[in-house]
């Protein structure tokens, strides 16, 4: 039987100001799985009365965001004026294109009561012809997704087309993104029809051909692999990947094809600072004055 499994990557511990991130992507092995080039695993983190998160306004460019919610909320406002409050099911899909700014923070009710917050955060990297489409962003309901059920496994759609159901979220290149809830002894097949394909195991469990793997583990797969997957406990799973895009070059919270067009994201951020963002290339959210400055390195 030839291996299925290409490459395991264990999330990197990395420090967001007293809340702890698990890094999967980019990694020095293999930087993408299809168009995404980011993939962290928030938490999960116990937050007690009086605490949140607060990342302050900062840039994006030439990529797309999306924050999946298992538990917790956080509040996503952007310079188009979008405010609008992520909750466990639902998608928050920020297209950042040629540029916007955003901040990422615990709303005040939660703030008040405290809460249990654990999520996926990602970023698709856009295509070379999209990399300067005009900034967007949509919020889609956790019911206006696609659900694909199968004997013990309970599939959402976050983005993409798998299983022969499509997700209503705007995408820029073939991929597919799915929340998976399964229990135990359910057998999982992978969606073909995609280049590259990973799974990441939040919780609980899975056996690949034959070899047992646990949480916090991303399984990249060789193309065109057909593994047999058993679930081995009640696990909650993310299964992604899609069409390989080329490589890309990541700065901070920027990313390009082009390392000139890195450059003068750079610059444009720090005018805009000077500027205190009037009249310049990015503005704030409505109702923040905070913002996270260019890094000196």
């Amino acid at each position: 039987m030839t291996n299925a499994v290409e490459l395991i990557i264990t999330p990197r511990t990395r420090d967001l100001g007293g809340f702890s991130v698990g890094r999967v992507l980019p990694y020095a092995k293999r930087r993408m799985v299809g168009p995404f080039v980011f993939f962290d695993e928030m938490g999960p983190a116990n937050f007690t009365p009086g605490t949140g998160i607060d990342v302050r306004p900062h840039p994006h460019i030439g990529l797309a965001t999306v924050t999946y919610m298992f538990e917790g909320e956080i509040r996503h406002r952007d310079s188009l004026g979008f405010d609008q409050v992520i909750r466990p099911g639902d998608v928050n899909w920020m297209t950042a294109g040629r540029g916007i700014c955003h901040s990422e923070r615990t709303d005040e009710e939660r703030r008040e009561t405290g809460q249990r917050l654990h999520g996926v955060q990602s970023w698709v990297a856009l295509p070379e012809n999209a990399e300067e489409t005009a900034p967007e962003f949509h919020h889609h309901p956790k019911e206006t997704l696609p659900v694909i059920e199968q004997d013990g496994l309970y599939m959402r759609l976050i983005a993409g087309a798998a299983y022969g159901e499509t997700s209503p979220v705007r995408i820029f290149s073939p991929m597919f993104y799915l929340g998976v809830e399964a229990i135990a002894g359910a057998n999982l097949t992978l969606p073909d029809r995609h280049q590259e394909r990973a799974l990441y195991i939040v919780s609980g469990g899975v056996r690949i051909d034959g070899k047992d793997y646990g949480e916090g583990r991303m399984i990249v797969f060789h193309e065109d692999a057909a593994p047999e997957i058993k679930i081995t406990a009640a696990s909650q799973l993310m299964l992604l990947g899609g069409a390989a895009l080329g490589p890309r070059l990541i700065w901070w919270n920027l990313v390009s094809t082009s390392q000139s067009r890195i450059d003068q994201a750079k610059v444009d951020w720090a005018a805009s600072a000077d500027a205190k963002f009037k009249d310049s290339v990015f503005s704030l959210p409505p109702s923040e004055t905070e913002f996270i400055p260019l890094p000196e390195k």
